[in-house]
């Protein structure tokens, strides 16, 4: 038996996030996986802003960032010739501390997350398998195989299912996986190669016959190879029996790539689905156990670790006495209606990309190469870009957390990013407070006595910013009340008398001081 707050089943990204975020806040977690050792490939790449923006709550961004390489460019290609050119560089300048994507192979990824937690005292139990779980009122149940074949019963408060696509959670909990699969089939090889098109950018070549995308890795000449099999070799893909040498080198000729290594090699079929439920009792579903969807955007791995985030805060106020036990169910709506809209999205797009026949080859090769380019010398285009596919734009707003609304800024909405003002007294930016990973208040402007007194009452942090034209640039309105949940999206908005507001709110969801057990283990530093 353990004495386990929370298990963890599966010790990918999503897995390790929320361990490390849980651990964090004072809850004790177990975390298992039924892979020998941690990941060895590059699977996922792309680290967005906002995950940045939580990794930087727990003092984990700058190293994220240091170990990363920043995408400057995609380059569009037709026929060994350059047709497009989409510069990065820092779009979400103004908008984020993190204004621009990051490439970090998630082998590297992984293994920073295992290191911080290794230096809070946890360790991933590998291999350990679930067998069988049981979640009813009391709590969770789960039989786990060790390596040598003996099996033990873990007992715990709560499980959060962050196995993967074919989640032994989510099977045990009964939980149907609709969606569908892509028709041709991929292959993902990671090599050192040389070219043209090895340059530290992103090429992405839509011929008629052939696609290929050329992902930048840290690393002299290392790049992440993705294409298409063709179809007369998918049979012998199915049996395991397809290596780099069947893959179709005319594109690459084409492109003068010389591939001089490969480090990794794969095929996998991309599927899109969405779990028919996030939460069955006291069991969660995660990352790609609850959602996969095309690669298009970077945002796979991104989303399990927003999954991991928004329920953390919540299991661990739960426990903690802090909040009522009805924030649980604000985790599935919140997230399952982010899930839904991204597959839809990114199925449109990847779509356009890969489609056979002539309608889609006619958009792939003739109005993409032109229309993107120029559509990315608008300003305002380039800056909604950013916040959809650095999820800094992802919102809760019809979430029963979120009420409200002052100035531009509604209940639901990421904090937007403050600069402050140069000769401010405190922090460089806004989001700094946010690393208390606790319930607070912000005011741009002066707070009032009886919001201070509401807040210390309730034991809610009260942070006051001067006042400035760039707080009504990004959409705040002076001296109202903004609570920002500890995820650092607002939960309610509302005019500087709406003392009334803030109490109700507050009594409704129980937030309330901490208990002295609730506190993160003393001498944790991350």
């Amino acid at each position: 038996m353990s004495d386990s707050q929370v298990l963890i089943v599966g010790a990918g990204p999503t897995g390790l996030v929320l361990a490390l975020y849980l651990t964090r806040l004072g809850v004790r977690v177990r975390i298992v996986d039924k892979a020998a050792e941690p990941g060895t490939t590059s699977r996922a790449i792309a680290v967005q802003a906002r995950t940045l923006e939580v990794y930087r709550q727990v003092g984990l961004a700058d190293a994220v960032v240091q170990r990363g390489l920043k995408f400057i460019a995609a380059n569009l290609w037709f026929a060994s010739k350059q047709v497009g050119r989409v510069p990065f560089g820092d779009m979400g300048r103004g908008l984020s501390p993190f204004p621009y994507i990051l490439a970090f192979a998630q082998d590297e990824h992984e293994r920073l997350l295992i290191d911080r937690l290794a230096q809070l005292g946890v360790k991933v139990e590998r291999p350990t398998e679930l067998l069988s779980l049981t979640n009813d009122n009391d709590g969770v149940r789960a039989v786990l195989e060790r390596a040598d074949g003996s099996t033990e019963t873990c007992s715990a408060l709560y499980v959060a299912g962050c196995d993967g696509a074919h989640s032994r959670v989510r099977d045990s909990l009964g939980v149907g996986f609709p969606g569908g699969t892509y028709e041709h089939l991929f292959y993902v090889a990671d090599v050192d190669a040389s070219g043209p098109a090895v340059n530290d950018e992103l090429h992405v070549i839509l011929d008629e016959a052939d696609f290929l995308a050329v992902f930048p890795l840290k690393g002299d000449r290392h790049v992440r190879l993705i294409g298409t099999v063709k179809d007369e070799m998918a049979a012998k893909a199915d049996r395991g029996q397809l290596g780099w040498g069947d893959v179709s080198s005319h594109v690459l000729e084409r492109m003068r790539i010389t591939v001089n290594t490969v480090n990794w090699f794969s095929t996998y079929h991309v599927h899109h689905r969405v779990a028919e439920r996030f939460r069955v009792g006291r069991a969660f579903l995660l990352g790609d156990a609850a959602h996969i969807h095309s690669p298009v955007g970077g945002q796979g791995m991104n989303t399990g670790i927003g999954d991991s985030v928004n329920l953390a805060w919540k299991l661990a106020a739960v426990i903690a006495g802090r909040t009522s036990e009805r924030v649980l169910a604000t985790y599935a709506p919140e997230r399952e209606a982010f899930a839904q809209r991204l597959v839809a999205t990114t199925d449109r797009a990847f779509t356009i990309v890969t489609k056979s026949g002539p309608v889609a080859r006619r958009v792939r090769v003739n109005v993409v190469p032109r229309v993107v380019p120029a559509l990315f010398t608008i300003r305002r285009f380039r800056r909604l870009m950013f916040r959809t596919v650095s999820q800094t734009g992802v919102h809760y707003r019809g979430s029963a957390l979120s009420v409200g609304r002052a100035g531009r800024v509604r209940a639901g909405d990421r904090l937007p990013w403050l600069a402050l003002e140069r000769g401010a007294r405190s922090a460089a930016d806004n989001h700094v407070p946010l690393a208390s990973l606790a319930w607070q208040v912000h005011v741009y402007g002066s707070s009032s006595q009886t919001t201070q007194t509401i807040c210390r009452d309730h034991g809610v942090e009260v942070h006051e910013f001067a006042w400035s034209a760039s707080a009504e640039r990004v959409g705040f309105e002076r001296d109202a009340v903004y609570l920002v949940r500890p995820d650092g999206h607002v939960g309610l908005a509302t005019s500087k008398s709406g003392a009334s507001a803030l109490t109700s709110y507050l009594n409704e969801w129980g937030i309330r001081k901490p208990s002295p057990q609730s506190r993160p283990p003393s001498g944790v530093r991350l």
